[in-house]
């Protein structure tokens, strides 16, 4: 969030393309050039959410690590899980979340696993006594040279990542839910967009727009909401993981802003679905494509 004075989108963050550099994955916060702005100096927040639980997966860094500083800063404790791999991602987002005086939880772990992913919930609630929010955002993506190419693990770890872990921790969630409850996905404009480049994960994208909305007209009547957020380009370590560095020069050029976002920009998007101000949103699927079409 800005200080209130009007600024111009297409020059609000950075307006050329991203330096050649390549990470393994899952990629980490602090390889990156330039590092990716989560809101740390600007999100001032406004007690939408106040005393709440919340649990993100994928929330180190990133998207998932925008929208646990945002929640934090509107009130509420917030639950990360992540990779192993990302822990140091995982501590600062952490620090970020405690900064704004309240309780974190670090739940490091494989969303490939059931078991784990049940536990998240379980693990969740007794920590804070509830679940009120659950954002869904883990996701995995990989550069594909042609689906003839295309080896069933890797296939298999991007569906089990982006789609078996959604229904796993939702299944596990849902008991816990409340009326008022809020439950986010995190699609993708790969959704309706499709790069062939990304052919699986964009499959895993569309399928999650299916899911919202068949889980929105399921679970309405007890008073639960469910929306999805479509990201367009956003400069995270998913990027420079994705085993394309030719293509980081001109990642973000082709939208109508001009430039790739930043997680920050995302961060309102979930605000606004999580808090009682979307009362009567559901099944939604709100873009943040920087102006191209969903």
């Amino acid at each position: 969030m800005s200080d209130g004075s009007v600024e111009d989108p297409t020059t609000r963050y950075r307006t050329e393309g991203f330096p050649r550099q390549e990470q393994d994955q899952p990629g980490h916060t602090s390889h990156m050039h330039p590092e990716p702005d989560h809101g740390e100096h600007s999100y001032r927040g406004s007690g939408r959410l106040h005393d709440r639980h919340a649990l993100i997966t994928g929330g180190d860094s990133g998207i998932g690590r925008a929208v646990a500083i945002a929640f934090a800063r509107e009130g509420a404790d917030v639950a990360i899980s992540y990779l192993p791999e990302e822990q140091e991602d995982a501590e600062e987002t952490a620090e970020w979340i405690e900064q704004a005086g309240r309780s974190s939880l670090l739940l490091p772990g494989d969303a490939r696993d059931e078991d784990y992913c049940a536990q998240l919930v379980s693990r969740t609630v007794e920590a804070f006594g509830g679940l009120d929010v659950l954002v869904l955002n883990a996701a995995y993506q990989e550069n594909r040279d042609g689906v003839e190419n295309l080896a069933t693990e890797e296939f298999d770890r991007v569906f089990r990542t982006n789609l078996y872990s959604t229904l796993w921790i939702t299944r596990a969630a849902l008991p816990q839910l409340a009326p008022g409850s809020s439950i986010i996905t995190t699609s993708s404009i790969q959704a309706t967009n499709p790069s062939p480049a990304l052919i699986d994960y964009a499959m895993t994208k569309a399928a999650l727009v299916a899911f919202t909305k068949a889980l929105a007209a399921d679970v309405g009547e007890r008073g639960i909401r469910v929306n999805a957020v479509a990201p367009g380009p956003i400069w995270t370590p998913l990027i420079p993981a994705t085993s394309w560095p030719d293509k980081l020069p001109s990642f973000g050029q082709d939208t109508p802003l001009g430039r790739a976002g930043q997680p920050a920009e995302l961060a309102p998007a979930y605000v606004f679905l999580a808090s009682s101000e979307a009362s009567y949103v559901s099944g939604a699927v709100l873009p943040v494509t920087g102006g191209r079409g969903f």
